[in-house]
């Protein structure tokens, strides 16, 4: 009988201890890969009572180069020496500052995490090592009802996320529900969460179902929870808790039986901090936190998400018409759009070209073939000097090109490159193009 050997797939993280300087009592944290947040507030892996503490002030999660410090929005700051920081790396013990505590940094030896040995979890795919982590915490977590909380810029594919953690869980045969937060008009939001009487309210002529019930035996996913409006987090936490909702005009609570996913691309812990989001919402959320990482810290993903997305466009053979000057371009550019941007390319490029011609995915970025002169010039000057040069050179020419097509419409410009409007509008006036119509 054959034997498959797989190779050992291991990450090592670098973790530390923190200890808080002049505590009435000794307290300690210790910072392994998963996130850990010290603040005032009482739900916070590591609390702190002082002046200047903000409820929840920083985060460290140990990764293969340090543990890495990230300031939550806090009012007072991260200070490390007489530096302000909104993210750093620690490799050597030191001491820190939140607010005006007083807190110490100890390395620790490395743990080393074995990785599975995987390129795809359902429909996510990636051989680098910040996703196959991704794919050990969605595993363990898949196997359980605790509830995650997906985080992640545009265009990472959190959907998918939630999707691939239904497909591994032994609710996999229920609903998957999907409630987009971010379309619900606040004044609506509590209906539409939980459901409504007819003539509950001006409009409301039918009786309409929680889609917490309609999830029962399944899964709810919560998309862009983080545009929720304050006034109804309250009662989702209630409900949460509670397992049961109680629809818009009604006197009675009904009980439910769904796994609860959350999404959002905003930073919820600066908006905690900020008054905007329930820090006890937060934390009954995020009981399995899962940060999707952008393209542009995972290039070396690039190649085979383009034989993925071809291969379920059906044309596994087309690989073979990406050229190398294609990727070198291709691997080069920050993808601001994501995943989802990269599959819009592929896609253009391959209902454009004909069949036996190269696929020119960088072609249908806006990316243009630089001179073998061009390359050289840029060689002796530093490289993020010429980085910035060649991207500034590419977006003028991307955004403008897009412009024109659409005659400054930001809502199709958004449509067309997966970004969010605020970072169109950003680009449009970076570059010096007439003030866009309101969409």
């Amino acid at each position: 009988m054959a034997t498959t050997v797989f190779s050992t797939q291991l990450l090592e993280f670098k973790g530390g201890c923190i200890r808080c300087e002049g505590a009435t009592k000794e307290q300690s944290l210790i910072v392994g890969p998963e996130p850990v947040v010290i603040g005032r507030d009482s739900a916070c892996h590591l609390v702190v009572e002082g002046t200047g503490i903000s409820s929840m002030h920083a985060e460290f999660v140990a990764t293969s180069r340090g543990v890495r410090l990230r300031d939550l929005g806090s009012k007072n700051g991260t200070w490390v020496g007489d530096l302000r920081v909104t993210e750093a790396t620690l490799t050597a013990s030191t001491s820190f500052w939140i607010g005006r505590t007083e807190m110490l940094f100890e390395v620790r030896k490395a743990e080393k995490i074995e990785l599975p040995d995987i390129e795809q979890f359902g429909p996510l795919y990636g051989t680098s090592a910040p996703m196959r982590d991704l794919f050990r915490r969605l595993q363990k977590g898949a196997s359980t009802d605790l509830t995650v909380l997906v985080q992640g810029e545009t265009g990472t594919g959190k959907e998918l996320v939630a999707q691939a953690v239904h497909s591994a869980s032994e609710r996999r045969e229920g609903p998957f529900v999907i409630v987009d937060c971010g379309a619900i008009a606040p004044t609506l939001a509590e209906a539409t969460l939980f459901g409504h009487e007819a003539g509950a309210f001006t409009g409301a002529t039918s009786t309409r179902m929680s889609p917490f019930l309609e999830a029962n035996g399944g899964t709810i996913f919560l998309d862009e929870l983080g545009e929720l409006p304050l006034e109804v987090q309250p009662k989702l936490l209630r409900a949460l808790a509670e397992r049961r909702v109680k629809a818009v005009g009604s006197n009675t609570y009904k009980p439910f039986d769904a796994r609860v996913i959350a999404a959002t691309r905003r930073d919820l812990e600066s908006a905690v901090n900020a008054g905007t989001f329930r820090s006890d919402l937060y934390f009954r959320l995020a009981q399995v936190r899962a940060s999707v990482p952008p393209l542009r810290q995972r290039v070396e993903d690039v190649p085979g998400l383009i034989k993925h997305v071809l291969e379920q466009h059906g044309a596994k053979g087309a690989w073979r018409r990406v050229n190398r000057s294609t990727l070198e371009r291709l691997l080069r550019y920050d993808w601001p759009g994501n995943v989802r941007e990269l599959r819009n390319a592929v896609a253009v490029a391959l209902a454009l070209s004909e069949e036996g011609e190269p696929l020119d995915i960088a072609g249908a970025l806006g990316l243009k073939a630089l001179k073998g002169k061009a390359i050289e010039a840029t060689a002796v000057r530093a490289y993020h000097d010429a980085k910035r040069d060649a991207l500034t050179h590419f977006e003028r020419a991307y955004f403008k090109q897009l412009h024109d097509a659409t005659n400054g419409n930001v809502a199709e410009i958004s449509r067309r490159t997966g970004l969010q409007r605020t970072h169109v509008r950003k680009y449009l006036r970076m570059h010096g193009f007439r003030a866009p119509r309101q969409a």
